[in-house]
């Protein structure tokens, strides 16, 4: 508190202080004052304009706005169903984080940097986004067709500035699409600027230890530098849920809907699909209902749904075989 009174005035310094008093309210679990608290300090006027799409926080590198922006949260945990083992590592990683001086105090390193690996539609996107929710910090994503410069040299620099965001400013950063940065230098396609750009991210993320988290995300896991994998904390692999998480999916999708029969009888017709699929499906099936001006959903509407996503999915296979 001395050094929040003792910084009043400047507004740089003022907004780092308050922000390290968030933090610690944060990791003492009060996350409601530490809410209202971000909140108030997010909608305070600083005394100089603050970096377009950046809550106005703490200093960070020059043109950092350019590579990230602030996401507010609009789910919550909810809205996600993941695996048992994948729930038993996020809530090992949240205690870890909230105990983390106990942590760092005996020269234990406390887990900040996570790979997310799985194929689209799996939830990768939306549980980095209830992760934030969960642990009360700003989400912000890295615009990676941004951070990518066509000039010598320039990505590396913009990766640069990324990560000394993330060691100044208490978040969870999330780079999704993390494979057009760190794919393979074996790739005898890529060209020497993109080997360079990975020995310099392995570098980066070797050395940064974030005050918040670093996720990464990728569909092609097979196509990252064989060194990145032991660059991170934890990999998290997110698979097309199986019968059972589908069940819990239809049941999430339709709980607050007027039904006239049960959605779990068509659950094994989805078996295969990811979560992103069978969402546009319950929709569809929703969207069915409201166009006939029927007060419920019917069995004939799903079903019909699941017909439009299959004929969907054959067109992709026939593309595919084209190629």
């Amino acid at each position: 508190m001395k050094k929040l009174l003792a910084s009043y005035g400047r507004d740089d310094e003022f907004r780092a202080v308050a922000e390290q008093i968030i933090l610690e309210e944060e990791q003492k679990n009060n996350r409601v004052l530490a809410r209202t608290l971000r909140k108030t300090l997010d909608n305070a006027q600083p005394a100089t304009p603050a970096p377009r799409a950046l809550a106005p926080l703490i200093p960070f590198p020059d043109a950092a706005s350019d590579f990230v922006e602030r996401i507010e949260p609009q789910h919550n945990k909810n809205d996600i169903v993941l695996s048992d083992e994948n729930v038993r590592v996020f809530v090992d990683l949240m205690h870890e984080f909230r105990r983390g001086d106990e942590i760092r105090r005996r020269g234990l390193d406390v887990r900040s940097k996570l790979l997310f690996c799985g194929p689209p539609g799996c939830g990768k996107t939306l549980c980095a986004e209830v992760f934030a929710a969960e642990l009360g910090l700003p989400l912000y994503v890295v615009k990676i067709d941004r951070l990518i410069s066509s000039y010598l040299g320039e990505t590396a620099a913009n990766i640069r500035k990324i990560f000394e965001f993330a060691r100044k400013q208490p978040c969870v950063l999330f780079l999704d699409e993390f494979d057009a940065l760190a794919r393979s230098r074996d790739d005898t396609s890529e060209h020497n600027e993109l080997r360079r750009v990975v020995n310099s991210l392995l570098l980066f993320i070797d050395r940064i230890r974030p005050k918040g988290f670093m996720i990464a995300a990728t569909n092609l896991d097979q196509s990252l530098d064989p060194a990145i994998w032991r660059r991170f904390d934890e990999v998290i692999w997110f698979d097309k849920p199986d019968r059972q998480m589908i069940e819990r999916f239809l049941q999430l999708k339709f709980k607050n809907v007027a039904l006239d029969f049960d959605p779990l009888a068509q659950a094994g017709k989805l078996e295969g699909y990811s979560y992103a699929e069978i969402e546009r499906v319950c929709v569809q099936a929703i969207k069915s209902a409201v166009i006939h001006r029927r007060r419920t959903v019917r069995e004939q509407d799903l079903r019909r749904a699941i017909a439009d996503e299959v004929r969907r999915r054959s067109g992709r296979a026939r593309l595919k075989a084209s190629d």
